[in-house]
C-alpha cells in the first residue's frame, strides 16, 4: 500500500496527520501537487510536484494509484477513479468513498455544479472542524492497522 495526497487543497492539519503516520506506519505517502510544498524529511514521504493545469495533479494520482493504494481527497470525481481502480478514497473529513456510495456523491457534486453553472450562490464547502480532523486521523488508523496486520 502507498497513500496519495491530493496536497494542493489538503488543509495543514490533515498533512500534518499524514506525516506521523508516514513515520509510525512505514507506509510510502506520496504528496501531488502543482505547487511547492513544506515537507519534512523522511524516507516514507515524497513530493511529486506536476505542472499548472486543471486536474494535473488528480491525473497523476489517477494514473499512479494501484489496488489497495490510498488516496487522501476532498474531490469526488478522483475519489470515483481511484474505486474503480480498486483503491481506497478518502476525504479529510474522514469520510470513506466507496462503491455503494461513491455515485451518489457524484450525482450530488454534478448537481451543484449545474447550479453554480447557472449562476445560483450555492456556497462552498464548510470549514474543516477540529472533530473533522479527528474523524479523518480515527479513519486513517483504521485503514492502516488493517494494512499492517
Amino acid at each position: 500500500m502507498k497513500i496519495w495526497v491530493d496536497a494542493d487543497a489538503c488543509p495543514r492539519i490533515i498533512k500534518e496527520i499524514l506525516f506521523r503516520a508516514a513515520e509510525r506506519t512505514k507506509i510510502q505517502t506520496i504528496f501531488v501537487s502543482n505547487q511547492s510544498l513544506q515537507l519534512p524529511p523522511s524516507l516514507f514521504i515524497k513530493r511529486v510536484q506536476v505542472s499548472y493545469g486543471f486536474d494535473m495533479a488528480d491525473n497523476k494520482i489517477a494514473q499512479s494509484v494501484e489496488p489497495g493504494d490510498l488516496v487522501v481527497t476532498a474531490d469526488i470525481p478522483l475519489a470515483d477513479l481511484v474505486i474503480t481502480r480498486e483503491g481506497i478514497a478518502l476525504n479529510p473529513r474522514g469520510e470513506l468513498y466507496s462503491k455503494d456510495n461513491i455515485k451518489q456523491r457524484l450525482s450530488f457534486r454534478n448537481f451543484n455544479e449545474q447550479l453554480r453553472g447557472g449562476g445560483v450562490d450555492i456556497g462552498g464547502p464548510a470549514k474543516l472542524t477540529q472533530r473533522d480532523s479527528h474523524a479523518f486521523a480515527k479513519q486513517l488508523d483504521q485503514l492502516l492497522c488493517r494494512e499492517l496486520v
